[in-house]
Order: structure tokens, then sequence, then C-alpha cells
């Protein structure tokens, strides 16, 4: 078990070494199963140790739905998938009461849990479903709760949903709006399979192939290891460099550069800083360090930032993509405290 669990609790040697090798052994484990996607997983497990929530986009049949499971199998966590459509309702998700009757006479109001009340839960193909379903989810995810018949049902925890988009079929879903879209930590972007990884791939689905998967945590240890991201320092510096880098997307404001003014139509709201740090502690901790380097936060700005950000109509044509927009903003801002702060146009954005 990782020790302690409190607030100001100590980031322990001890504790590094079982949490790097848990991510081993959950590396081993789905590699039984999943073949590459390396970079995915660990952005996951950032995700999950964070307390946040992803969402994936890739073409289908990358087996985004079997990496979700196979990854909950490894935590001892329960699974529950919700295939998203047109007519889905809130409490199809959610649950709903009914009212029974009793062997003894008379009858009884009893809450039917819904498919959220899972550890992780996948939202596949989020998008094809309704705004008032979405609404549904957004409580779920912001809250950990859900309310029906104005009494609300805590969730399980942990409680983890990974959603999934399809980026070629856009006729006939429901965009998720902004204010949801920002409640998930993560943009993950699912790519395809190098020539080797699909070679393996091709191997082990055709042939006769039985793999066990091995827990490898349980829930209380996923808890735990979440209270212990938030106990890792972090300097004032390598903060104020994920501001510096968030800043620069609010268009309208004194510092912004001239081409994110004119490729960004809307920037990056204050989630995108905790998540920026959050995630570094996380991303620290996974890499065998107890404190948060700038590298961290480079290395999370395009799955934090990809989905706060919305590119011009002009920029879109040109095809250039927020990815882009978040190259060149990492290169361009000084990653030496005493240059981001002695540097005139950054000094109006820290005073703005």
């Amino acid at each position: 078990m990782i020790q302690g669990t409190g607030g100001d609790q100590a980031v322990s040697a001890d504790s590094i070494e079982k949490l790097q090798a848990a991510r081993e052994n959950i590396l081993s484990q789905l590699g039984k199963v999943i073949v590459g996607q390396q970079e995915v997983v660990d952005e996951l497990l950032i995700s999950i140790f964070s307390r946040g929530h992803c969402l994936l986009e890739g073409v289908p049949g990358l087996a985004k739905t079997l990496m979700i499971s196979t990854l909950a199998r490894t935590m001892s966590l329960s699974f529950s998938r919700i295939q998203f459509t047109p007519d889905l309702m809130p409490a199809d998700i959610t649950g709903t009461e009914v009212i029974e009757e009793q062997p003894g006479g008379g009858l009884q109001r009893r809450f039917m849990e819904g498919p959220l009340f899972a550890n992780v839960v996948l939202a596949d193909e989020i998008n094809r479903t309704p705004p008032k379903t979405q609404a549904a989810l957004l409580e779920a995810m912001q809250e950990r709760q859900v309310t029906v018949g104005r009494v609300r049902h805590p969730l399980s925890d942990p409680f983890f949903v990974l959603a999934t988009q399809n980026p070629i079929e856009q006729e006939g879903t429901y965009p998720l709006p902004e204010a949801q879209q920002d409640r998930f930590m993560f943009k993950v972007l699912v790519d395809y399979p190098s020539f080797d990884e699909e070679l393996e791939v091709a191997r082990r689905t055709t042939a006769r192939l039985e793999t066990q998967v091995d827990p490898i945590l349980s829930g209380q240890e996923i808890l735990q290891l979440q209270d212990l991201v938030r106990s890792v320092p972090i300097a004032d510096h390598v903060i104020r460099y994920a501001l510096a880098i968030v800043r620069q997307t609010r268009i309208g404001t004194e510092g912004v550069p001239e081409f994110v003014s004119d490729q960004i139509g809307w920037g990056a709201g204050p989630r995108a800083v905790q998540f920026l740090v959050l995630g570094g502690k996380a991303r620290a901790l996974l890499h065998g360090r107890t404190f948060v380097n700038v590298e961290d936060i480079q290395a999370l700005c395009r799955p934090v930032l990809r989905h706060r950000l919305v590119v011009t109509f002009a920029a879109e044509s040109d095809g250039i993509t927020t990815d882009d927009v978040i190259a060149r903003l990492i290169a361009e801002t000084p990653t030496n405290e005493d240059e981001l702060t002695r540097d005139a146009r950054f000094q109006k954005i820290f005073a703005s």
C-alpha cells in the first residue's frame, strides 16, 4: 500500500518506487492485450492519478474500448460502457426511481442505479447524444454525483469518465459545448499504429490467443495515489511558466502574440492552468521525480489545451490546428525564469 493520505504528506522515495513499479506492471499487463499506444496509456494514467477525465478522439478500430476496459481490470475497478445515441435520455445513464410492490403489501420507492455508477465509465461517441443527456453527464463529471427526483446520489470513488469521439463522421452529431469540453482534463488523440505494431496486431487478432490480465492496484491504492500527487511540490517559476503559456491564448489582453490573435478565436480559462500543474505533478511522480519541471508542463500542453482553444475560420482554412498554435507558443515562450520575468511582453501578460 502507498502510505499516507493526508494533504500535507511527504512524498517518500518508497512511494515513488511503488508508483513507478505500478506503472510498469500496468503497462506490462496492457501489453498482453494492446499493442503500442504507450503515450496514450501514460496520459490516461496521469489523468486518473490527477482525478481528471479524458476525451479520446480517434477513428474506429483503434481498440479504444478494449484499452479502457483492460486498464480498468488492471486497477480492480468496475467498468461500464454507455453507447451514446440520439435517443438516449438522461435517466438511461443516471438511473431512475421505480415503485415496487412489497411481498407483504404496499408500495415502496426504490432508486435503480444507471451505468454511471461505476469506477470507469466509457462514454462511447459522446457527441451523438442530444445536449440534454450530455448535460446530465456534466453534473456527474464535475460534482461526482447525480440528482434524480431532488435526491442526490454520490457516485463511486474513484470515478473516471472516458469519452470517445469519431473525427470522421460529423453528420447527425451534437458537438460538445465548450463548458463541457472544459471539464475534461485531457483530449487525447489516438493515432494509427506503426507498421510493426499493426503487424503484431494482425498476428495476435487472427490467432488462438487467450490472455489473463492481473490486477495491479486496488481502488483504495488509487485514492491514496491521487492524494499523493497533490503533495508533490512545484516551484513558483514553473507555475508562472504554465500561466505564461495559458494567458497567451487569451486574445484581447496585452502581450498576446500577434499570431495568436490572428489564429485563435477563443482561449483557455483558469482550469487549464490547474490541470497543467496537477498533470505535471502526476507526470513527475511517474518519471521518478519529487518535483515538477518545465518539461512536464511542455509535455502536457497539447492534451490540456487542444480542446480549450478555438481556431479562427481563416486559420482552419489554412490547415492550422490548435496543436500548431500550441507548438509555436511553447517554442516562443522562454523557459528560463529570468528571461521570462524580464521580457516586457510577459510583464504585460502577468500584469493584466
